[in-house]
């Protein structure tokens, strides 16, 4: 997944990152209201997890504003606010779970996979393609022999935006775009390379290329 962490603590949003990206995650941070909506505009993410906070205005706000847009992205929030009044008003103003500072990281880490099977369109579907099986939410893969198949964080980029649109071309750009999120430079063969890199791990045909357009899961797939 893409995750947006919104988080103005310096160290709390440092341990987040880390732990998140080490769950196989490419992980943005802002730490203003500012930067949040900049990278919201500027990207599609499939969570946020917001601090209410900010030195620049209320997580609340942008919240609402996503919802105002119908944008459906899951938001978990983690705050200090520990009032039942504030977890109200969040979770009304369209929040999908509700997390009070200190955050444990296991926790975390439980909430991110209840979020991710919980909401249809930002749901990382299971899939299974050549008798492989694929549980993205559980970052877990299993070969036909019962083996796990390990992938990398950025293959797992690159698969999760192919899974999320399973039946749907998706362009090189596409998939670019969340290569980019590792904050490393994309060549201009570097989706070509992990597609190969993933065709190898998952069968030569679990993944179609589109000439001209782009890549798609193999029609096959369930």
């Amino acid at each position: 997944m893409r995750v947006l962490l919104v988080e103005d603590d310096e160290l709390l949003g440092d341990a987040v990152k880390t732990y998140v990206h080490r769950q196989g995650h490419a992980v943005d941070w802002a730490l203003t209201r500012d930067e949040a909506e900049a990278s919201l505009d500027a990207a599609a993410y499939d969570l946020v997890l917001l601090d209410l906070r900010l030195p620049d205005g209320s997580g609340l706000d942008i919240l609402k504003g996503l919802r105002a847009k119908r944008d459906e992205v899951p938001v978990i929030i983690m705050t200090a606010h520990d009032q039942v009044s504030d977890r109200i008003a969040g979770l009304n103003a369209g929040a999908d779970d509700y997390l009070v500072k200190p955050v444990d990281l296991g926790e975390l880490q439980a909430r991110i996979h209840a979020v991710s099977r919980r909401y249809g369109s930002h749901k990382l579907p299971e899939l299974t393609v050549n008798g492989v099986a694929v549980y993205s939410s559980e970052r877990r893969i299993v070969g036909v022999d019962g083996a796990e198949i390990q992938l990398s964080s950025r293959e797992w980029a690159v698969l999760d935006r192919l899974i999320v649109r399973k039946r749907a071309i998706v362009s090189k750009a596409q998939i670019e775009e969340a290569l980019y999120a590792f904050g490393t430079e994309v060549e201009s063969n570097t989706v070509e390379v992990y597609v190969s890199r993933l065709r190898r791990k998952l069968g030569r045909d679990a993944i179609e290329t589109v000439r001209g357009v782009g890549y798609r899961i193999s029609s096959d797939a369930n």
